[in-house]
């Protein structure tokens, strides 16, 4: 019997590959144009400075007897209300505004690729604001002994929330028509998940229970204090995936409108 060999080209994979292809070269030229944006680093230097003044100044780390990066960490989702909407604002709402958006669609691109390739590089974007803040833990390791194991879950959860916020962002970014309307809905948004869990003691269990269960910063106060518990983990996740899902769906109903 003869035997014949599946060529390269027609790989059961190739499409996937493919696809990631595709994805990438998106992110890339995403990444591109933020290179030469003043606003990411602009965004880069608030981040930096409002953590630090947050670590150092206001919760007075120096004068403190235990040797902890809590209050640096549960900084950062406050810091990302004010990063996070310049990132994502004009992922979408540009490409509308500026009726670019008909080319993307031409593109052999699925809806799902567009949405990862931005994705993508917002969340790369993020990642390189977070790894700009290692020296901060790094240069007090002389100081005391930091468990690396809860500096790791604390990053890990940074990068979690990150993910959930510019999902959320792209979503909010897709439905509007400008990037001002883009910025101020998903600061709103952010704000709102992030404060509401400050207000949750003083309402009834029930209502309070739900507050918290859609609040970003309760779901990151577990990882701050250098825990991974499987819930937050599975919350981030989720709604990292449902945003991506819905943008997706905005895009196929602009698409075809």
């Amino acid at each position: 019997m003869q035997s014949y060999k599946t060529s390269p080209d027609e790989s059961p994979l190739r499409p996937l590959r493919l696809k990631i292809l595709r994805t990438f070269s998106l992110a890339k030229k995403e990444l591109l144009s933020w290179a030469y944006s003043p606003a990411f680093y602009g965004i880069t230097v608030f981040f930096l400075v409002f953590v630090s003044v947050w670590f150092y100044y206001l919760h007075h780390f120096f004068a403190m007897d235990s040797a902890s990066l809590r209050p640096f960490f549960s900084s950062f989702p406050l810091a990302f209300v004010g990063v996070i909407p310049v990132i994502t604002m004009k992922a979408w709402a540009e490409e509308r505004k500026l009726s670019s958006e008909e080319i993307l669609f031409s593109l052999p691109l699925s809806e799902w690729e567009l949405v990862f390739g931005k994705f993508l590089s917002c969340l790369i974007l993020i990642l390189t604001i977070l790894t700009l803040t290692l020296p901060v833990p790094l240069s007090l390791i002389p100081l005391g002994y930091f468990d690396p194991g809860v500096i790791f879950a604390e990053y890990f959860g940074a990068v979690l929330l990150a993910a959930a916020a510019a999902a959320l962002g792209l979503f909010l970014s897709a439905l509007s028509k400008s990037q001002g309307a883009s910025f101020l809905g998903t600061a709103v948004v952010m704000l709102f998940t992030v404060v509401i869990s400050d207000l949750t003691p003083h309402l009834p269990p029930l209502f309070a229970g739900l507050l918290n269960y859609i609040s970003l910063s309760f779901h990151f106060e577990s990882f701050s204090r250098g825990l991974l518990d499987s819930r937050d983990i599975t919350f981030f996740l989720l709604t990292t995936g449902l945003f991506l899902f819905l943008n997706t769906r905005v895009l196929i109903f602009r698409k075809w409108s």
